[in-house]
This record gives structure tokens, sequence and C-alpha cells, in this order.
């Protein structure tokens, strides 16, 4: 059977069959993916290094051939004629097939370079290129007259060795396959002069073109290094998008599940409330027995019970709907002057009863003139009985409950609600802060509750811009703090002087 999709928000909460995910990002991934997997054990990035070669080739393209446009200028002033232009022809052509052929592995895609392939291509056109080289070990100046030209061509063999170490690092090979075959010439050409520079000279080169190829090989090991590195950084973005768009998701169906608690809890508000008033009504007047005395006294207490029962589910249903209002940031404060101290003594007053009940003594030590907050009376009045409530609910028969209005060593005013009872473990403190959470004595002691009212005046405190401290400790009570800042606090204006207010009463009565 086929999923149905509704277009409304919050109907789409559970549907996974529309991809959400973002498509840049799983390529990415997955080309990040495809460069670690070619690591068989040791760091290789054979694709990666070809591509650097062929960067570095096209890029220094006119370099090799611009050193033989000044030694084929030199050896024309010094009167070589026909076999300098050959070989000036010769290696240009056969490096400009070589620049050729990296820009066009530089413009190929990574993922379908044929590593192998181009590998023994570049190596060809090295070699190619080498011909050239070979060719210049092998001329000869007579007609120049210049008897150091041996050494001259050591010293130009030896530039060119160096700057194809610094050009040709990343690809392995490239500079034995280039110079092996010219430095092989040029001793061959040198093995019949007897004089000792020419013999020093053959074993230079000898020794330099291993030292250059050590070089490059230390060059090429650097760029693998900076290519594992550039690949860790790519893996690491590529986690960082991937787990940016789930979070990107999380929120949307977060934010969606958000809508759909909103509408839902709309709906039970009313849908629930409803029959709850029907019931909770039916239900006292057959309890106290308003139409006429009932002739079973069980089928009264039943009444009875069911209107408790009924109270305690509106009652849930009024906190769910107050946190979660709070929660959504839609709980609007009614702000006025109000009397905390005032507000807490009702309070006090209405748990008077439930506490007497409970054998339980509340002692009020409040600090006298306080002056006004500006505060919303309902929330502060709900926080008070949410506290005292607590108080009385955990508090043995014969307990005390310490109940203290004052002010805070930052001018606030703060309400504090302190009992004697088995107190909280410490672990246990942030799980009745949360919602709907319960602390074990209260599962034990089977104290009927919702795990609501702390995360009520947490939240109600919080949007006074106050906080909210709870202290307990095992067997020696808990205490309740709720503190309202100084900007809550309203000053007290000072008295109008006698006269003033006499003269001010005259001009009312003249006017």
């Amino acid at each position: 059977m086929a999923l149905l999709r509704s277009d409304i928000a919050d109907k789409n909460i559970v549907d996974r069959t529309k991809r959400r995910r973002n498509s840049d990002v799983a390529r990415a991934v997955r080309r990040t993916r495809d460069r670690l997997a070619q690591r068989p054990g040791a760091l290789a990035f054979d694709r990666d290094l070809l591509r650097l070669h062929a960067h570095a080739m096209t890029g220094s393209a006119t370099a090799i051939p611009l050193l033989v446009l000044v030694i084929t200028v030199a050896g024309l002033i010094a009167g070589m004629r026909g076999e300098i232009l050959i070989w000036a022809m010769l290696t240009t052509t056969c490096y400009a097939g070589l620049a050729l052929v990296a820009h066009r592995v530089s413009k190929m895609d990574l993922a379908k370079l044929d590593t192998q392939g181009v590998k023994r291509i570049f190596l060809i056109g090295h070699f190619l290129s080498g011909l050239g080289w070979a060719y210049f070990a092998g001329i000869g100046c007579e007609e120049c007259q210049l008897e150091q030209f041996p050494i001259v061509k050591a010293v130009i063999l030896l530039l060119a060795m160096a700057a194809t170490a610094l050009i040709a690092s990343s690809l392995r090979g490239a500079l034995l396959v280039t110079f092996a075959l010219p430095v092989v010439i040029y001793g061959v050409g040198i093995s019949h002069s007897p004089e000792a520079v020419d013999l020093l000279m053959t074993a230079l080169l000898a020794l330099s073109l291993p030292f250059f190829a050590y070089v490059a090989s230390r060059l090429n090991r650097s760029s693998v290094m900076l290519l594992s590195f550039r690949s860790e950084k790519d893996g690491l973005i590529a986690e960082l998008e991937t787990a940016k768009s789930m979070s990107d998701e999380a929120r949307r169906r977060a934010e969606e599940a958000n809508l759909a608690k909103s509408r839902f809890l709309a709906s039970m508000s009313h849908e629930l409330r409803t029959p709850l008033n029907a019931i909770l009504g039916f239900s006292e007047v057959m309890s106290n027995e308003v139409l006429g005395p009932m002739q079973n006294a069980t089928y009264r207490d039943y009444a009875q019970d069911v209107h408790d029962s009924g109270q305690h589910l509106l009652n849930l249903i009024n906190e769910i709907l107050d946190l979660s209002r709070i929660e959504a940031g839609r709980y609007q404060l009614n702000e006025e002057p109000v009397q905390l101290l005032h507000i807490v003594e009702e309070c006090c007053h209405l748990m008077e009863l439930k506490a007497h009940n409970r054998d339980l003594r509340i002692v009020q030590q409040f600090e006298a003139e306080l002056p006004r907050l500006y505060a919303d009376e309902r929330a502060v009045r709900q926080i008070a009985l949410n506290l005292l409530s607590n108080a009385v609910k955990f508090t043995p028969p014969g307990g005390e409950i310490l109940v203290r209005v004052g002010w805070t060593a930052g001018g606030g005013q703060y309400l504090s609600v302190k009992d004697n009872g088995p107190g909280i473990p410490p672990e246990e403190i942030p799980v009745v802060l949360s919602a709907f959470g319960q602390g074990s004595i209260a599962i034990k002691s089977a104290e009927q509750g919702t795990g609501l009212g702390l995360p009520i005046v947490q939240g109600l405190i919080a949007m006074h811009g106050g906080e909210f401290q709870l202290h307990s400790k095992l067997r020696e009570g808990t205490e309740a703090i709720a503190i309202f800042p100084l900007s809550r606090v309203m000053e007290v204006l000072p008295a109008l002087p006698t006269k003033a207010v006499a003269a001010a009463g005259r001009r009312r009565q003249s006017a």
C-alpha cells in the first residue's frame, strides 16, 4: 500500500520517502570517500600526484624552452650553426608535446583518470625530451674554438637536471628517465679525453643525477603528505556538511513536531475539558446529594472518587498546557505592580488546611515593607503554590515548612520554601527539574504528581528574568528558592510634604 502524503506540515513528520539531503553534499562525500578508498595501507595518491605533475608541467611550460632558447642564442654567437638549431627544434618540440599532454590530463576528470596509462605516457614524454638533451651531450664545437666546452655542457646539464627535479618531482622516475641517457652519452664522449677536469665533470654529473633524484623523492614525499592533509581536511569538511545537513533536517522535524504538539494540545484542551466539566459537575452534584439523598452510600463515595479523579486530570491538563506555552514562548505575562509578600501570604493561608490535615506547620518569615514587583500576579501565585504544594506533599507528618520572603544580595527579592523532609539525592536534581521527572522518593511514596510543578516554576521565573535554585540533602530536607531580579523591583516614591498636598488640593478646588 502506498504511503499517503499530506500537505499539512504536522502530517509529514514520519514521511521518509522524500529525499531532503543536499545533492552537493552527497557528491562531496562520495568524492572524498573515493579519494580515501585508494589507500592500500600506505598513503597513495597516484591520481592527485599525476594531476599535480600535469599542473606543474603546464605552469612551467616556458621554463625549459626558454633555457633552450638562451643556450641556442649563445651557441649561435659562439659560432655553432646547424647542430645547435637542430637540437633546439628537437628539444622544444618534445617539451611542447609534453606540455600538451599535461594540459589534457589537467582537464580530465580525476575519478576517470587511468593512472597507469597516464603515468606511462608522461614517462615516454620525458624520455623523448631526454633524447634532446642526449643529442646536446653528444654535439661538439670545433668551429667555436672553445676549450672548456665540455665543462659548459656539464653545467647546462646540471641546470637542466635541477630544473627538472623541481618541476617533475610529483612523478617518480621522471628525472632518471630524462637524464640517464644524456649522462651516459656525455661520459662516453669524454672518455677519450685524458684531462682531469673532464673526468671530474663526468663524475660530478654521475653523482648529481642520484642526488637530484633523492631531492625529487623528498619533494614527492612532501607532496604526498600535503595531499594527505588536504584529503583529511576535505573529509572533515564533508562530514561537517553532512552533519549540518542532518542537523537542519532534525531541526525541521523538531519544528514540525513542535507544531504538531501545539495543535494536539490546543485540540485536546477543548476536547478533554468539555467532557471533564460535565464529569466534575455531575459527580459533585451526586456526591453532595443536591437532588436528593442516595440510598447506597457506596455510590456516593464512588461519585466523590470520580470527582477527585476528574479534578486531578483537569489539573494535569492545565499544567501540560502551561508548560507547553512556556516552552513555545507563547505564555503572555500580564505584568503589573504586585506585592510578593501579600501573594505568598495568601498562598500560605490556602495551604493551611492541607498542611493541618497532614500535621504540618507552616512558619512564615517575611521582611517588612518590601516594595512592589513588576510581575504577573497569576504567575507569581502559581510559583508560590507549586513550591508550597511540593513541600506539603513530601514533608512527613509532624514536620515543618519554612517560608521566607526578603531581599537578595543583589537588590532583588526572593521566595524560599524549605522543608525538613527526606530530601533529594544530588544526582536526581536534574531529573526533578525536567518535564515529567520524578525522584525515587516520590515514586516510592506513590504521591500523586505529574512532575511538571518545578519545570513550570523554572520556566515562569526565567520569563521574569530571574533564577530558580534547588538545594537538597538527604535526610535533611529541600529548599526551593525563586529569585526575582533587581530590574523587577519598583522604587518607592517619597511622600509629598503636607504643605504641597494642601496646596495641590486648593488648586483643584479653585479649578
